[in-house]
């Protein structure tokens, strides 16, 4: 029977493989824990993107952060700007509604009362648009009235470069058989007109009519803005002498002269071959003449020669617009002595099929215009071989025909009565 050996401990530890089979494996298992897979999708699409861009991660993080910044303050920007101009608009109106007590002499208290109604300017700041000198004279044995426009002072700037380029308009209310022109003066705010303008009145519809002074700033591609204007009533005015005085220009009256409308044309003269040519470009606003709120435009163009009619040409027509675009030309053999003896006259008529053609507006050109039209006219006559295109406010066909005033043809010998 072999001995047995007591059990001795060493010191020595026991292997690595002994404890690693003999140690208890411990394993994790998640608890209640379930892994989105559209989550784990989009994460593995955008790991897919970023491994894609040739730049480390903190770069492409640095650029991400960056973006973000600059389109927050974007946003901040755009929202600091809406707030400082919804701020200014507020205060604007403010300003507007507030009363300028300067203008009140103590005595009355009606310009306090609801200073917010529009209609009611009382102690409201006018806008300055300049002065005028002007001048009266009535001949009682010819009934003749001469309007006298002198200088002009301080004028209202309406253009962008901080001038104007004025000019006067003197007509006669309530009959506007008449309307007169001074000519332009470029970039001027105190320009001097010595023009006279003589009206056939008697001396019972004198005390009955108002003189009309415009005061116009040109533009020759727009409208012309109208400065400031004198209505003179000729019943409160002393005509045993010369009336000639300064006055403020006012705001434009708001029962202003019918708008016929506006016609756009370019002129073109070569004096070596006498040829004339006119260019209707278009017409826009033009008067509504048809039951519908339109009109069916065409244009007449028209040559007179000594005051009487010499040759006419007419565009298409136009159908159901007040803004017609024509584009058409006409050329007219002209010579360089007749030249000076021709005027142009354009006009604007409604086109009926059952009855009679309605005349919209016309106006007329020459050396006997005046004006916006005599300027054209002469722009042309300066410039020649170039085309000069103007817009041209229409008048009424009364008025340019009294102030054309055309000789009657002289009749054939065949109709006449003996």
């Amino acid at each position: 029977m072999p001995a047995l050996h007591p059990l001795t401990t060493s010191s020595h530890p026991p292997p690595t493989w002994a404890n690693t089979a003999q140690r208890p494996t411990t394993t994790f298992t998640p608890t209640n824990t379930t892994v989105d897979p559209f989550a784990a999708a989009a994460s593995d699409l955008v790991n897919g993107v970023l491994d894609r861009i040739p730049l480390p991660r903190w770069a492409i993080y640095t650029i991400f952060v960056g973006g973000a910044l600059l389109i927050l303050l974007c946003c901040l920007c755009i929202c600091v700007k809406c707030y400082c101009k919804k701020k200014k608009k507020k205060n604007m109106k403010q300003k507007e509604e507030q009363v300028d007590l300067k203008g009140l002499n103590g005595k009355t208290t009606t310009a306090l009362v609801q200073p917010e109604v529009k209609d009611v300017d009382y102690g409201a700041t006018k806008e300055t648009r300049g002065k005028l000198l002007y001048s009266l004279e009535f001949d009682v044995a010819l009934s003749e009235l001469t309007v006298g426009i002198k200088q002009a002072s301080s004028l209202k700037a309406m253009d962008l470069g901080g001038g104007s380029d004025p000019y006067v308009k003197v007509y006669m209310c309530p009959d506007k058989s008449k309307t007169f022109e001074t000519k332009v003066f470029k970039n001027n705010l105190n320009p001097l007109f010595n023009e006279y303008f003589k009206f056939q009145i008697s001396k019972s519809s004198l005390l009955k009519s108002t003189v009309v002074m415009q005061v116009y700033d040109f533009d020759r591609f727009t409208k012309h803005d109208i400065i400031g204007e004198l209505r003179v009533e000729l019943a409160s005015v002393d005509w045993n002498h010369i009336i000639e005085e300064w006055r403020d220009l006012a705001e434009p009256s708001k029962f202003e002269e019918e708008n016929l409308g506006e016609i756009c044309f370019s002129l073109r003269y070569v004096p070596t071959t006498g040829k004339l040519t006119v260019v209707i470009l278009e017409a826009k606003n033009l008067k509504s003449t048809d039951s519908g709120g339109t009109s069916d435009p065409y244009v007449k163009v028209q040559l007179t020669l000594d005051k009487r009619k010499w040759k006419k040409k007419k565009t298409s027509i136009k159908k159901k617009t007040l803004n017609p675009y024509y584009n058409e030309s006409f050329n007219f053999d002209v010579s360089f002595d007749q030249i000076q003896r021709v005027n142009l006259v354009i006009s604007v008529w409604d086109h009926d099929v059952m009855s009679r053609n309605d005349p919209t507006g016309k106006i007329f050109l020459g050396c006997d215009a005046s004006g916006n039209q005599l300027q054209h006219w002469a722009d042309m006559l300066s410039n020649p071989r170039r085309p000069i295109a103007q817009w041209h406010s229409l008048l009424s066909a009364e008025q340019v025909n009294s102030t054309l005033t055309l000789k009657k043809k002289i009749p054939l010998a065949s109709k006449l009565p003996f």
